[in-house]
């Protein structure tokens, strides 16, 4: 378990080390290469250690303080959903870093974005390892914090305005989960999750811990972007840079939201989940419906990342094996093709200095790399097979009509189609067709970006083999079990 303290205090000493670093060294160039070195090493070697986890479960406390009988010291706790969890994060934040090598040139403070970067990946995997509640706000501050300052990076109208409004609705969700955990602290005297759920599961669920629940339902919403509350994120993504978006749609809207969300409502409060299955289906189909309207290219995909966490919602929301198994799968599938398209636009508008689609056409002949791995991306998200997102959505179908909710099947389908017209109008406006003369003359983008693109796609394809028996039973049946033991969450750490 020693290990996992890595994956926060890696990150979190190289944000301070490269800033002080940099701070002392004149030369630009010189800046920038050590950024990008440390950096990439960093998240290559978080990757590393989270993909080598897969079965190493328990506790640790820092400073060797007790954990039973009661909890005195700050407790990491990880289970198979745990290191799921930071198996998909590190990973797309290692091919987030290598793209940035290229892409992050274009603006004045390189290592000022990585000191950044950095932070909110270590509040991200501090948020996934906390076993207390305190800590739990405090990561998820970290994280938080960090990405509005990287939605606002470019300091242009567009960019400030967009960090604001984020900033504002994450405001918003961050008091109320310090009033959920205050109502805790106050019944129970403790912050320890697993002492928590051990006490609700002994005491039951009292008006008061409902609205604690209630509390946390709508924060962790907040920072999903579930419809409702999902004002925000068709502004951030637009406006922050590229490898950002990636980590925003891909994993942040996760971690501080799906993993904290199902957490606490199946393990701590071992509360009915089912109440999010409908919030799923709404997800799903306003959001296609709004990304069909869209011609800005991110803006577009960001409204699919508000449908694609539906199915994830939906998947969950069943509360069956095989729905938590297929939104689980879903959420995989969803951080590896929704971060290819982000990165993909980033290149596109790298290149271009546009992310208008009506502005585009033709680009498979000039930009070969990003065209076929847009073109992969696409039919991954869209559920056409073998691609993976077609396994994870026929499973939460599947799901749904063995739970007895035949219709919210239809509707899964019915935003799947729409998905797929949504991308066919992207791949032909944007790299089919003829190219306009004014855009003859682009070339591919750089090495790193393309390079970074590339493993994506690839993994857009692996992803597929994830439900092979042998791969199953190690990466997804462990994180199933982990929301199933629902209050046994808490016998973790004895």
């Amino acid at each position: 378990m020693e290990r996992y303290i890595y994956l926060i205090l890696l990150p979190l000493g190289g944000a301070f080390i490269i800033a002080a670093l940099n701070a002392s060294i004149k030369n630009t160039a010189l800046r920038n290469t050590i950024s990008d070195i440390l950096s990439n090493l960093i998240t290559l070697a978080l990757a590393a250690v989270a993909v080598t986890s897969f079965g190493i479960n328990g506790s640790y406390s820092i400073g060797g303080w007790p954990i039973v009988p009661i909890p005195l010291g700050i407790t990491l706790v990880a289970d198979g959903f745990t290191v799921l969890m930071l198996a998909v994060v590190n990973i797309i934040a290692f091919c987030a870093t290598l793209y940035s090598i290229n892409y992050m040139n274009q603006y004045t403070s390189k290592r000022h974005y990585y000191s950044l970067f950095l932070l909110m990946l270590a509040g991200m995997n501090g948020a996934l390892l906390s076993g207390d509640f305190f800590n739990l706000f405090v990561f998820i501050e970290i994280a938080s914090i960090s990405s509005y300052a990287l939605v606002g990076f470019g300091t242009e109208a567009e960019e400030l305005e967009a960090s604001f409004k984020y900033m504002v609705m994450g405001g918003i969700a961050s008091t109320f989960i310090l009033l959920a955990i205050a109502i805790l602290y106050s019944k129970f005297g403790v912050l320890n999750m697993a002492h928590i759920s051990q006490a609700i599961a002994a005491s039951g669920q009292s008006p008061l811990l409902k609205f604690s629940l209630f509390l946390f339902i709508i924060a962790f919403s907040i920072k999903a972007a579930v419809i409702p509350f999902h004002a925000w994120l068709p502004d951030a993504h637009p406006a922050a840079p590229a490898p950002v978006s990636a980590m925003l749609s891909g994993v942040l809207i996760k971690t501080l939201g799906i993993y904290t969300m199902t957490r606490v409502i199946m393990n701590v409060f071992a509360a009915d989940i089912s109440m999010l299955a409908p919030l799923g289906i709404i997800s799903i189909m306003a959001g296609v419906l709004l990304a069909l309207g869209q011609t800005d290219m991110k803006r577009l995909f960001a409204y699919h990342s508000v449908s694609q966490i539906g199915y994830i919602i939906l998947g969950i929301g069943l509360g069956t094996p095989l729905g938590i198994m297929g939104g689980l799968f879903h959420l995989i599938n969803h951080s590896i093709f929704k971060s290819l398209l982000f990165l993909n636009s980033g290149a596109v508008a790298y290149r271009l200095g546009t992310r208008d689609l009506n502005e585009m056409g033709g680009l498979n002949k000039v930009m070969p790399v990003t065209g076929a791995t847009s073109f992969i991306a696409s039919l991954s998200i869209a559920g056409i097979p073998p691609f993976n997102g077609f396994f994870s959505k026929l499973i939460i179908i599947l799901a749904c009509v063995q739970a007895g909710h035949t219709g919210f099947a239809l509707w899964a389908v019915a935003g799947s189609i729409l998905t797929l017209s949504s991308f066919m109008k992207v791949q032909k406006l944007a790299f089919f067709g003829k190219i306009a003369e004014k855009h003859k003359n682009v070339k591919e983008a750089p090495f790193m970006m393309s390079a970074s693109v590339v493993i994506l796609a690839v993994l857009c394809i692996a992803a597929s083999f994830i439900m092979l028996p042998q791969i199953k039973n190690k990466v997804l049946q462990p994180a199933v079990d982990a929301l199933l033991a629902g209050p046994e969450y808490g016998k973790i750490i004895q």
